[in-house]
């Protein structure tokens, strides 16, 4: 080979990795979406009473100590109900009222049976709309979330770096990408009747990190 062909040595640069990982953890707030939709003759009735089954479902979560903090409205409205008839088309055959109540259950081991009171408090008006699970702080989970996402991140650098006959230098950059907290949802929960208590599972919460590195690729001797 002559000296024209000699190869060039190779150059330093870099190598940009992203990486990805997850911690679980159990959660230890159960958040429930419970509510009231009441149909009477006229709009005062109907708001009338579904402002009293919504007072009861609310003193009941109160009486299982349920913070004020964690009862927050998340809705309310009143609405005609509306009917076809044949020959006279549509007409109102009442009027419905509705309200929403978010709360924070953060004793989740006891989250059933307080579910189960108030149900049974606001009687056949109530409609449970959905159960969520999370974590109060999830930081430590965090944590460990993005040790594994940059592991990752370090693991796929080096064997590039590797196939390159390069190795790892300085990192020369770090961006966490936007992930998150994935709150695990009771599915198949509409409604429940009174006299019954429903088990509910937390299992357990994921929070996923990501990580994108800019690590100094240094060319082999």
């Amino acid at each position: 080979m002559t000296p024209a062909e000699t190869p060039a040595p190779m150059r330093d640069g870099s190598v940009t990795v992203t990486g990805s990982g997850w911690a679980d953890a159990a959660p230890d707030v159960a958040v429930v979406s419970i509510g009231v939709e009441c149909r009477r003759d006229s709009v005062e009735a109907a708001y009338s009473a579904a402002g009293s089954a919504l007072a009861a479902v609310t003193a009941a979560f109160r009486g299982h100590r349920v913070a004020a903090a964690d009862l927050r409205t998340a809705g309310l409205n009143v609405r005609a109900d509306l009917v076809w008839r044949e020959g006279e088309g549509q007409r109102v055959a009442g009027y419905v009222a509705a309200s929403t109540l978010a709360v924070q259950l953060r004793d989740v081991a006891a989250a059933s049976r307080m579910i189960a009171d108030a149900t049974a408090a606001g009687g056949n008006d109530v409609r449970l709309n959905g159960l969520t699970f999370s974590l109060s702080d999830p930081s430590a989970v965090k944590e460990r979330a993005r040790a594994a996402a940059w592991e990752d991140a370090r693991a796929a650098a080096a064997q590039y770096a590797a196939l390159a006959s390069a190795t790892l230098g300085s990192v020369l950059s770090v961006s966490e990408l936007a992930a998150g907290q994935g709150p695990i949802p009771v599915a198949g929960i509409q409604r429940m009747a009174a006299a019954e208590s429903v088990s509910v599972e937390p299992g357990e919460s994921r929070v996923e990190a990501a990580v994108t590195v800019v690590w100094e690729l240094r060319a082999g001797q």
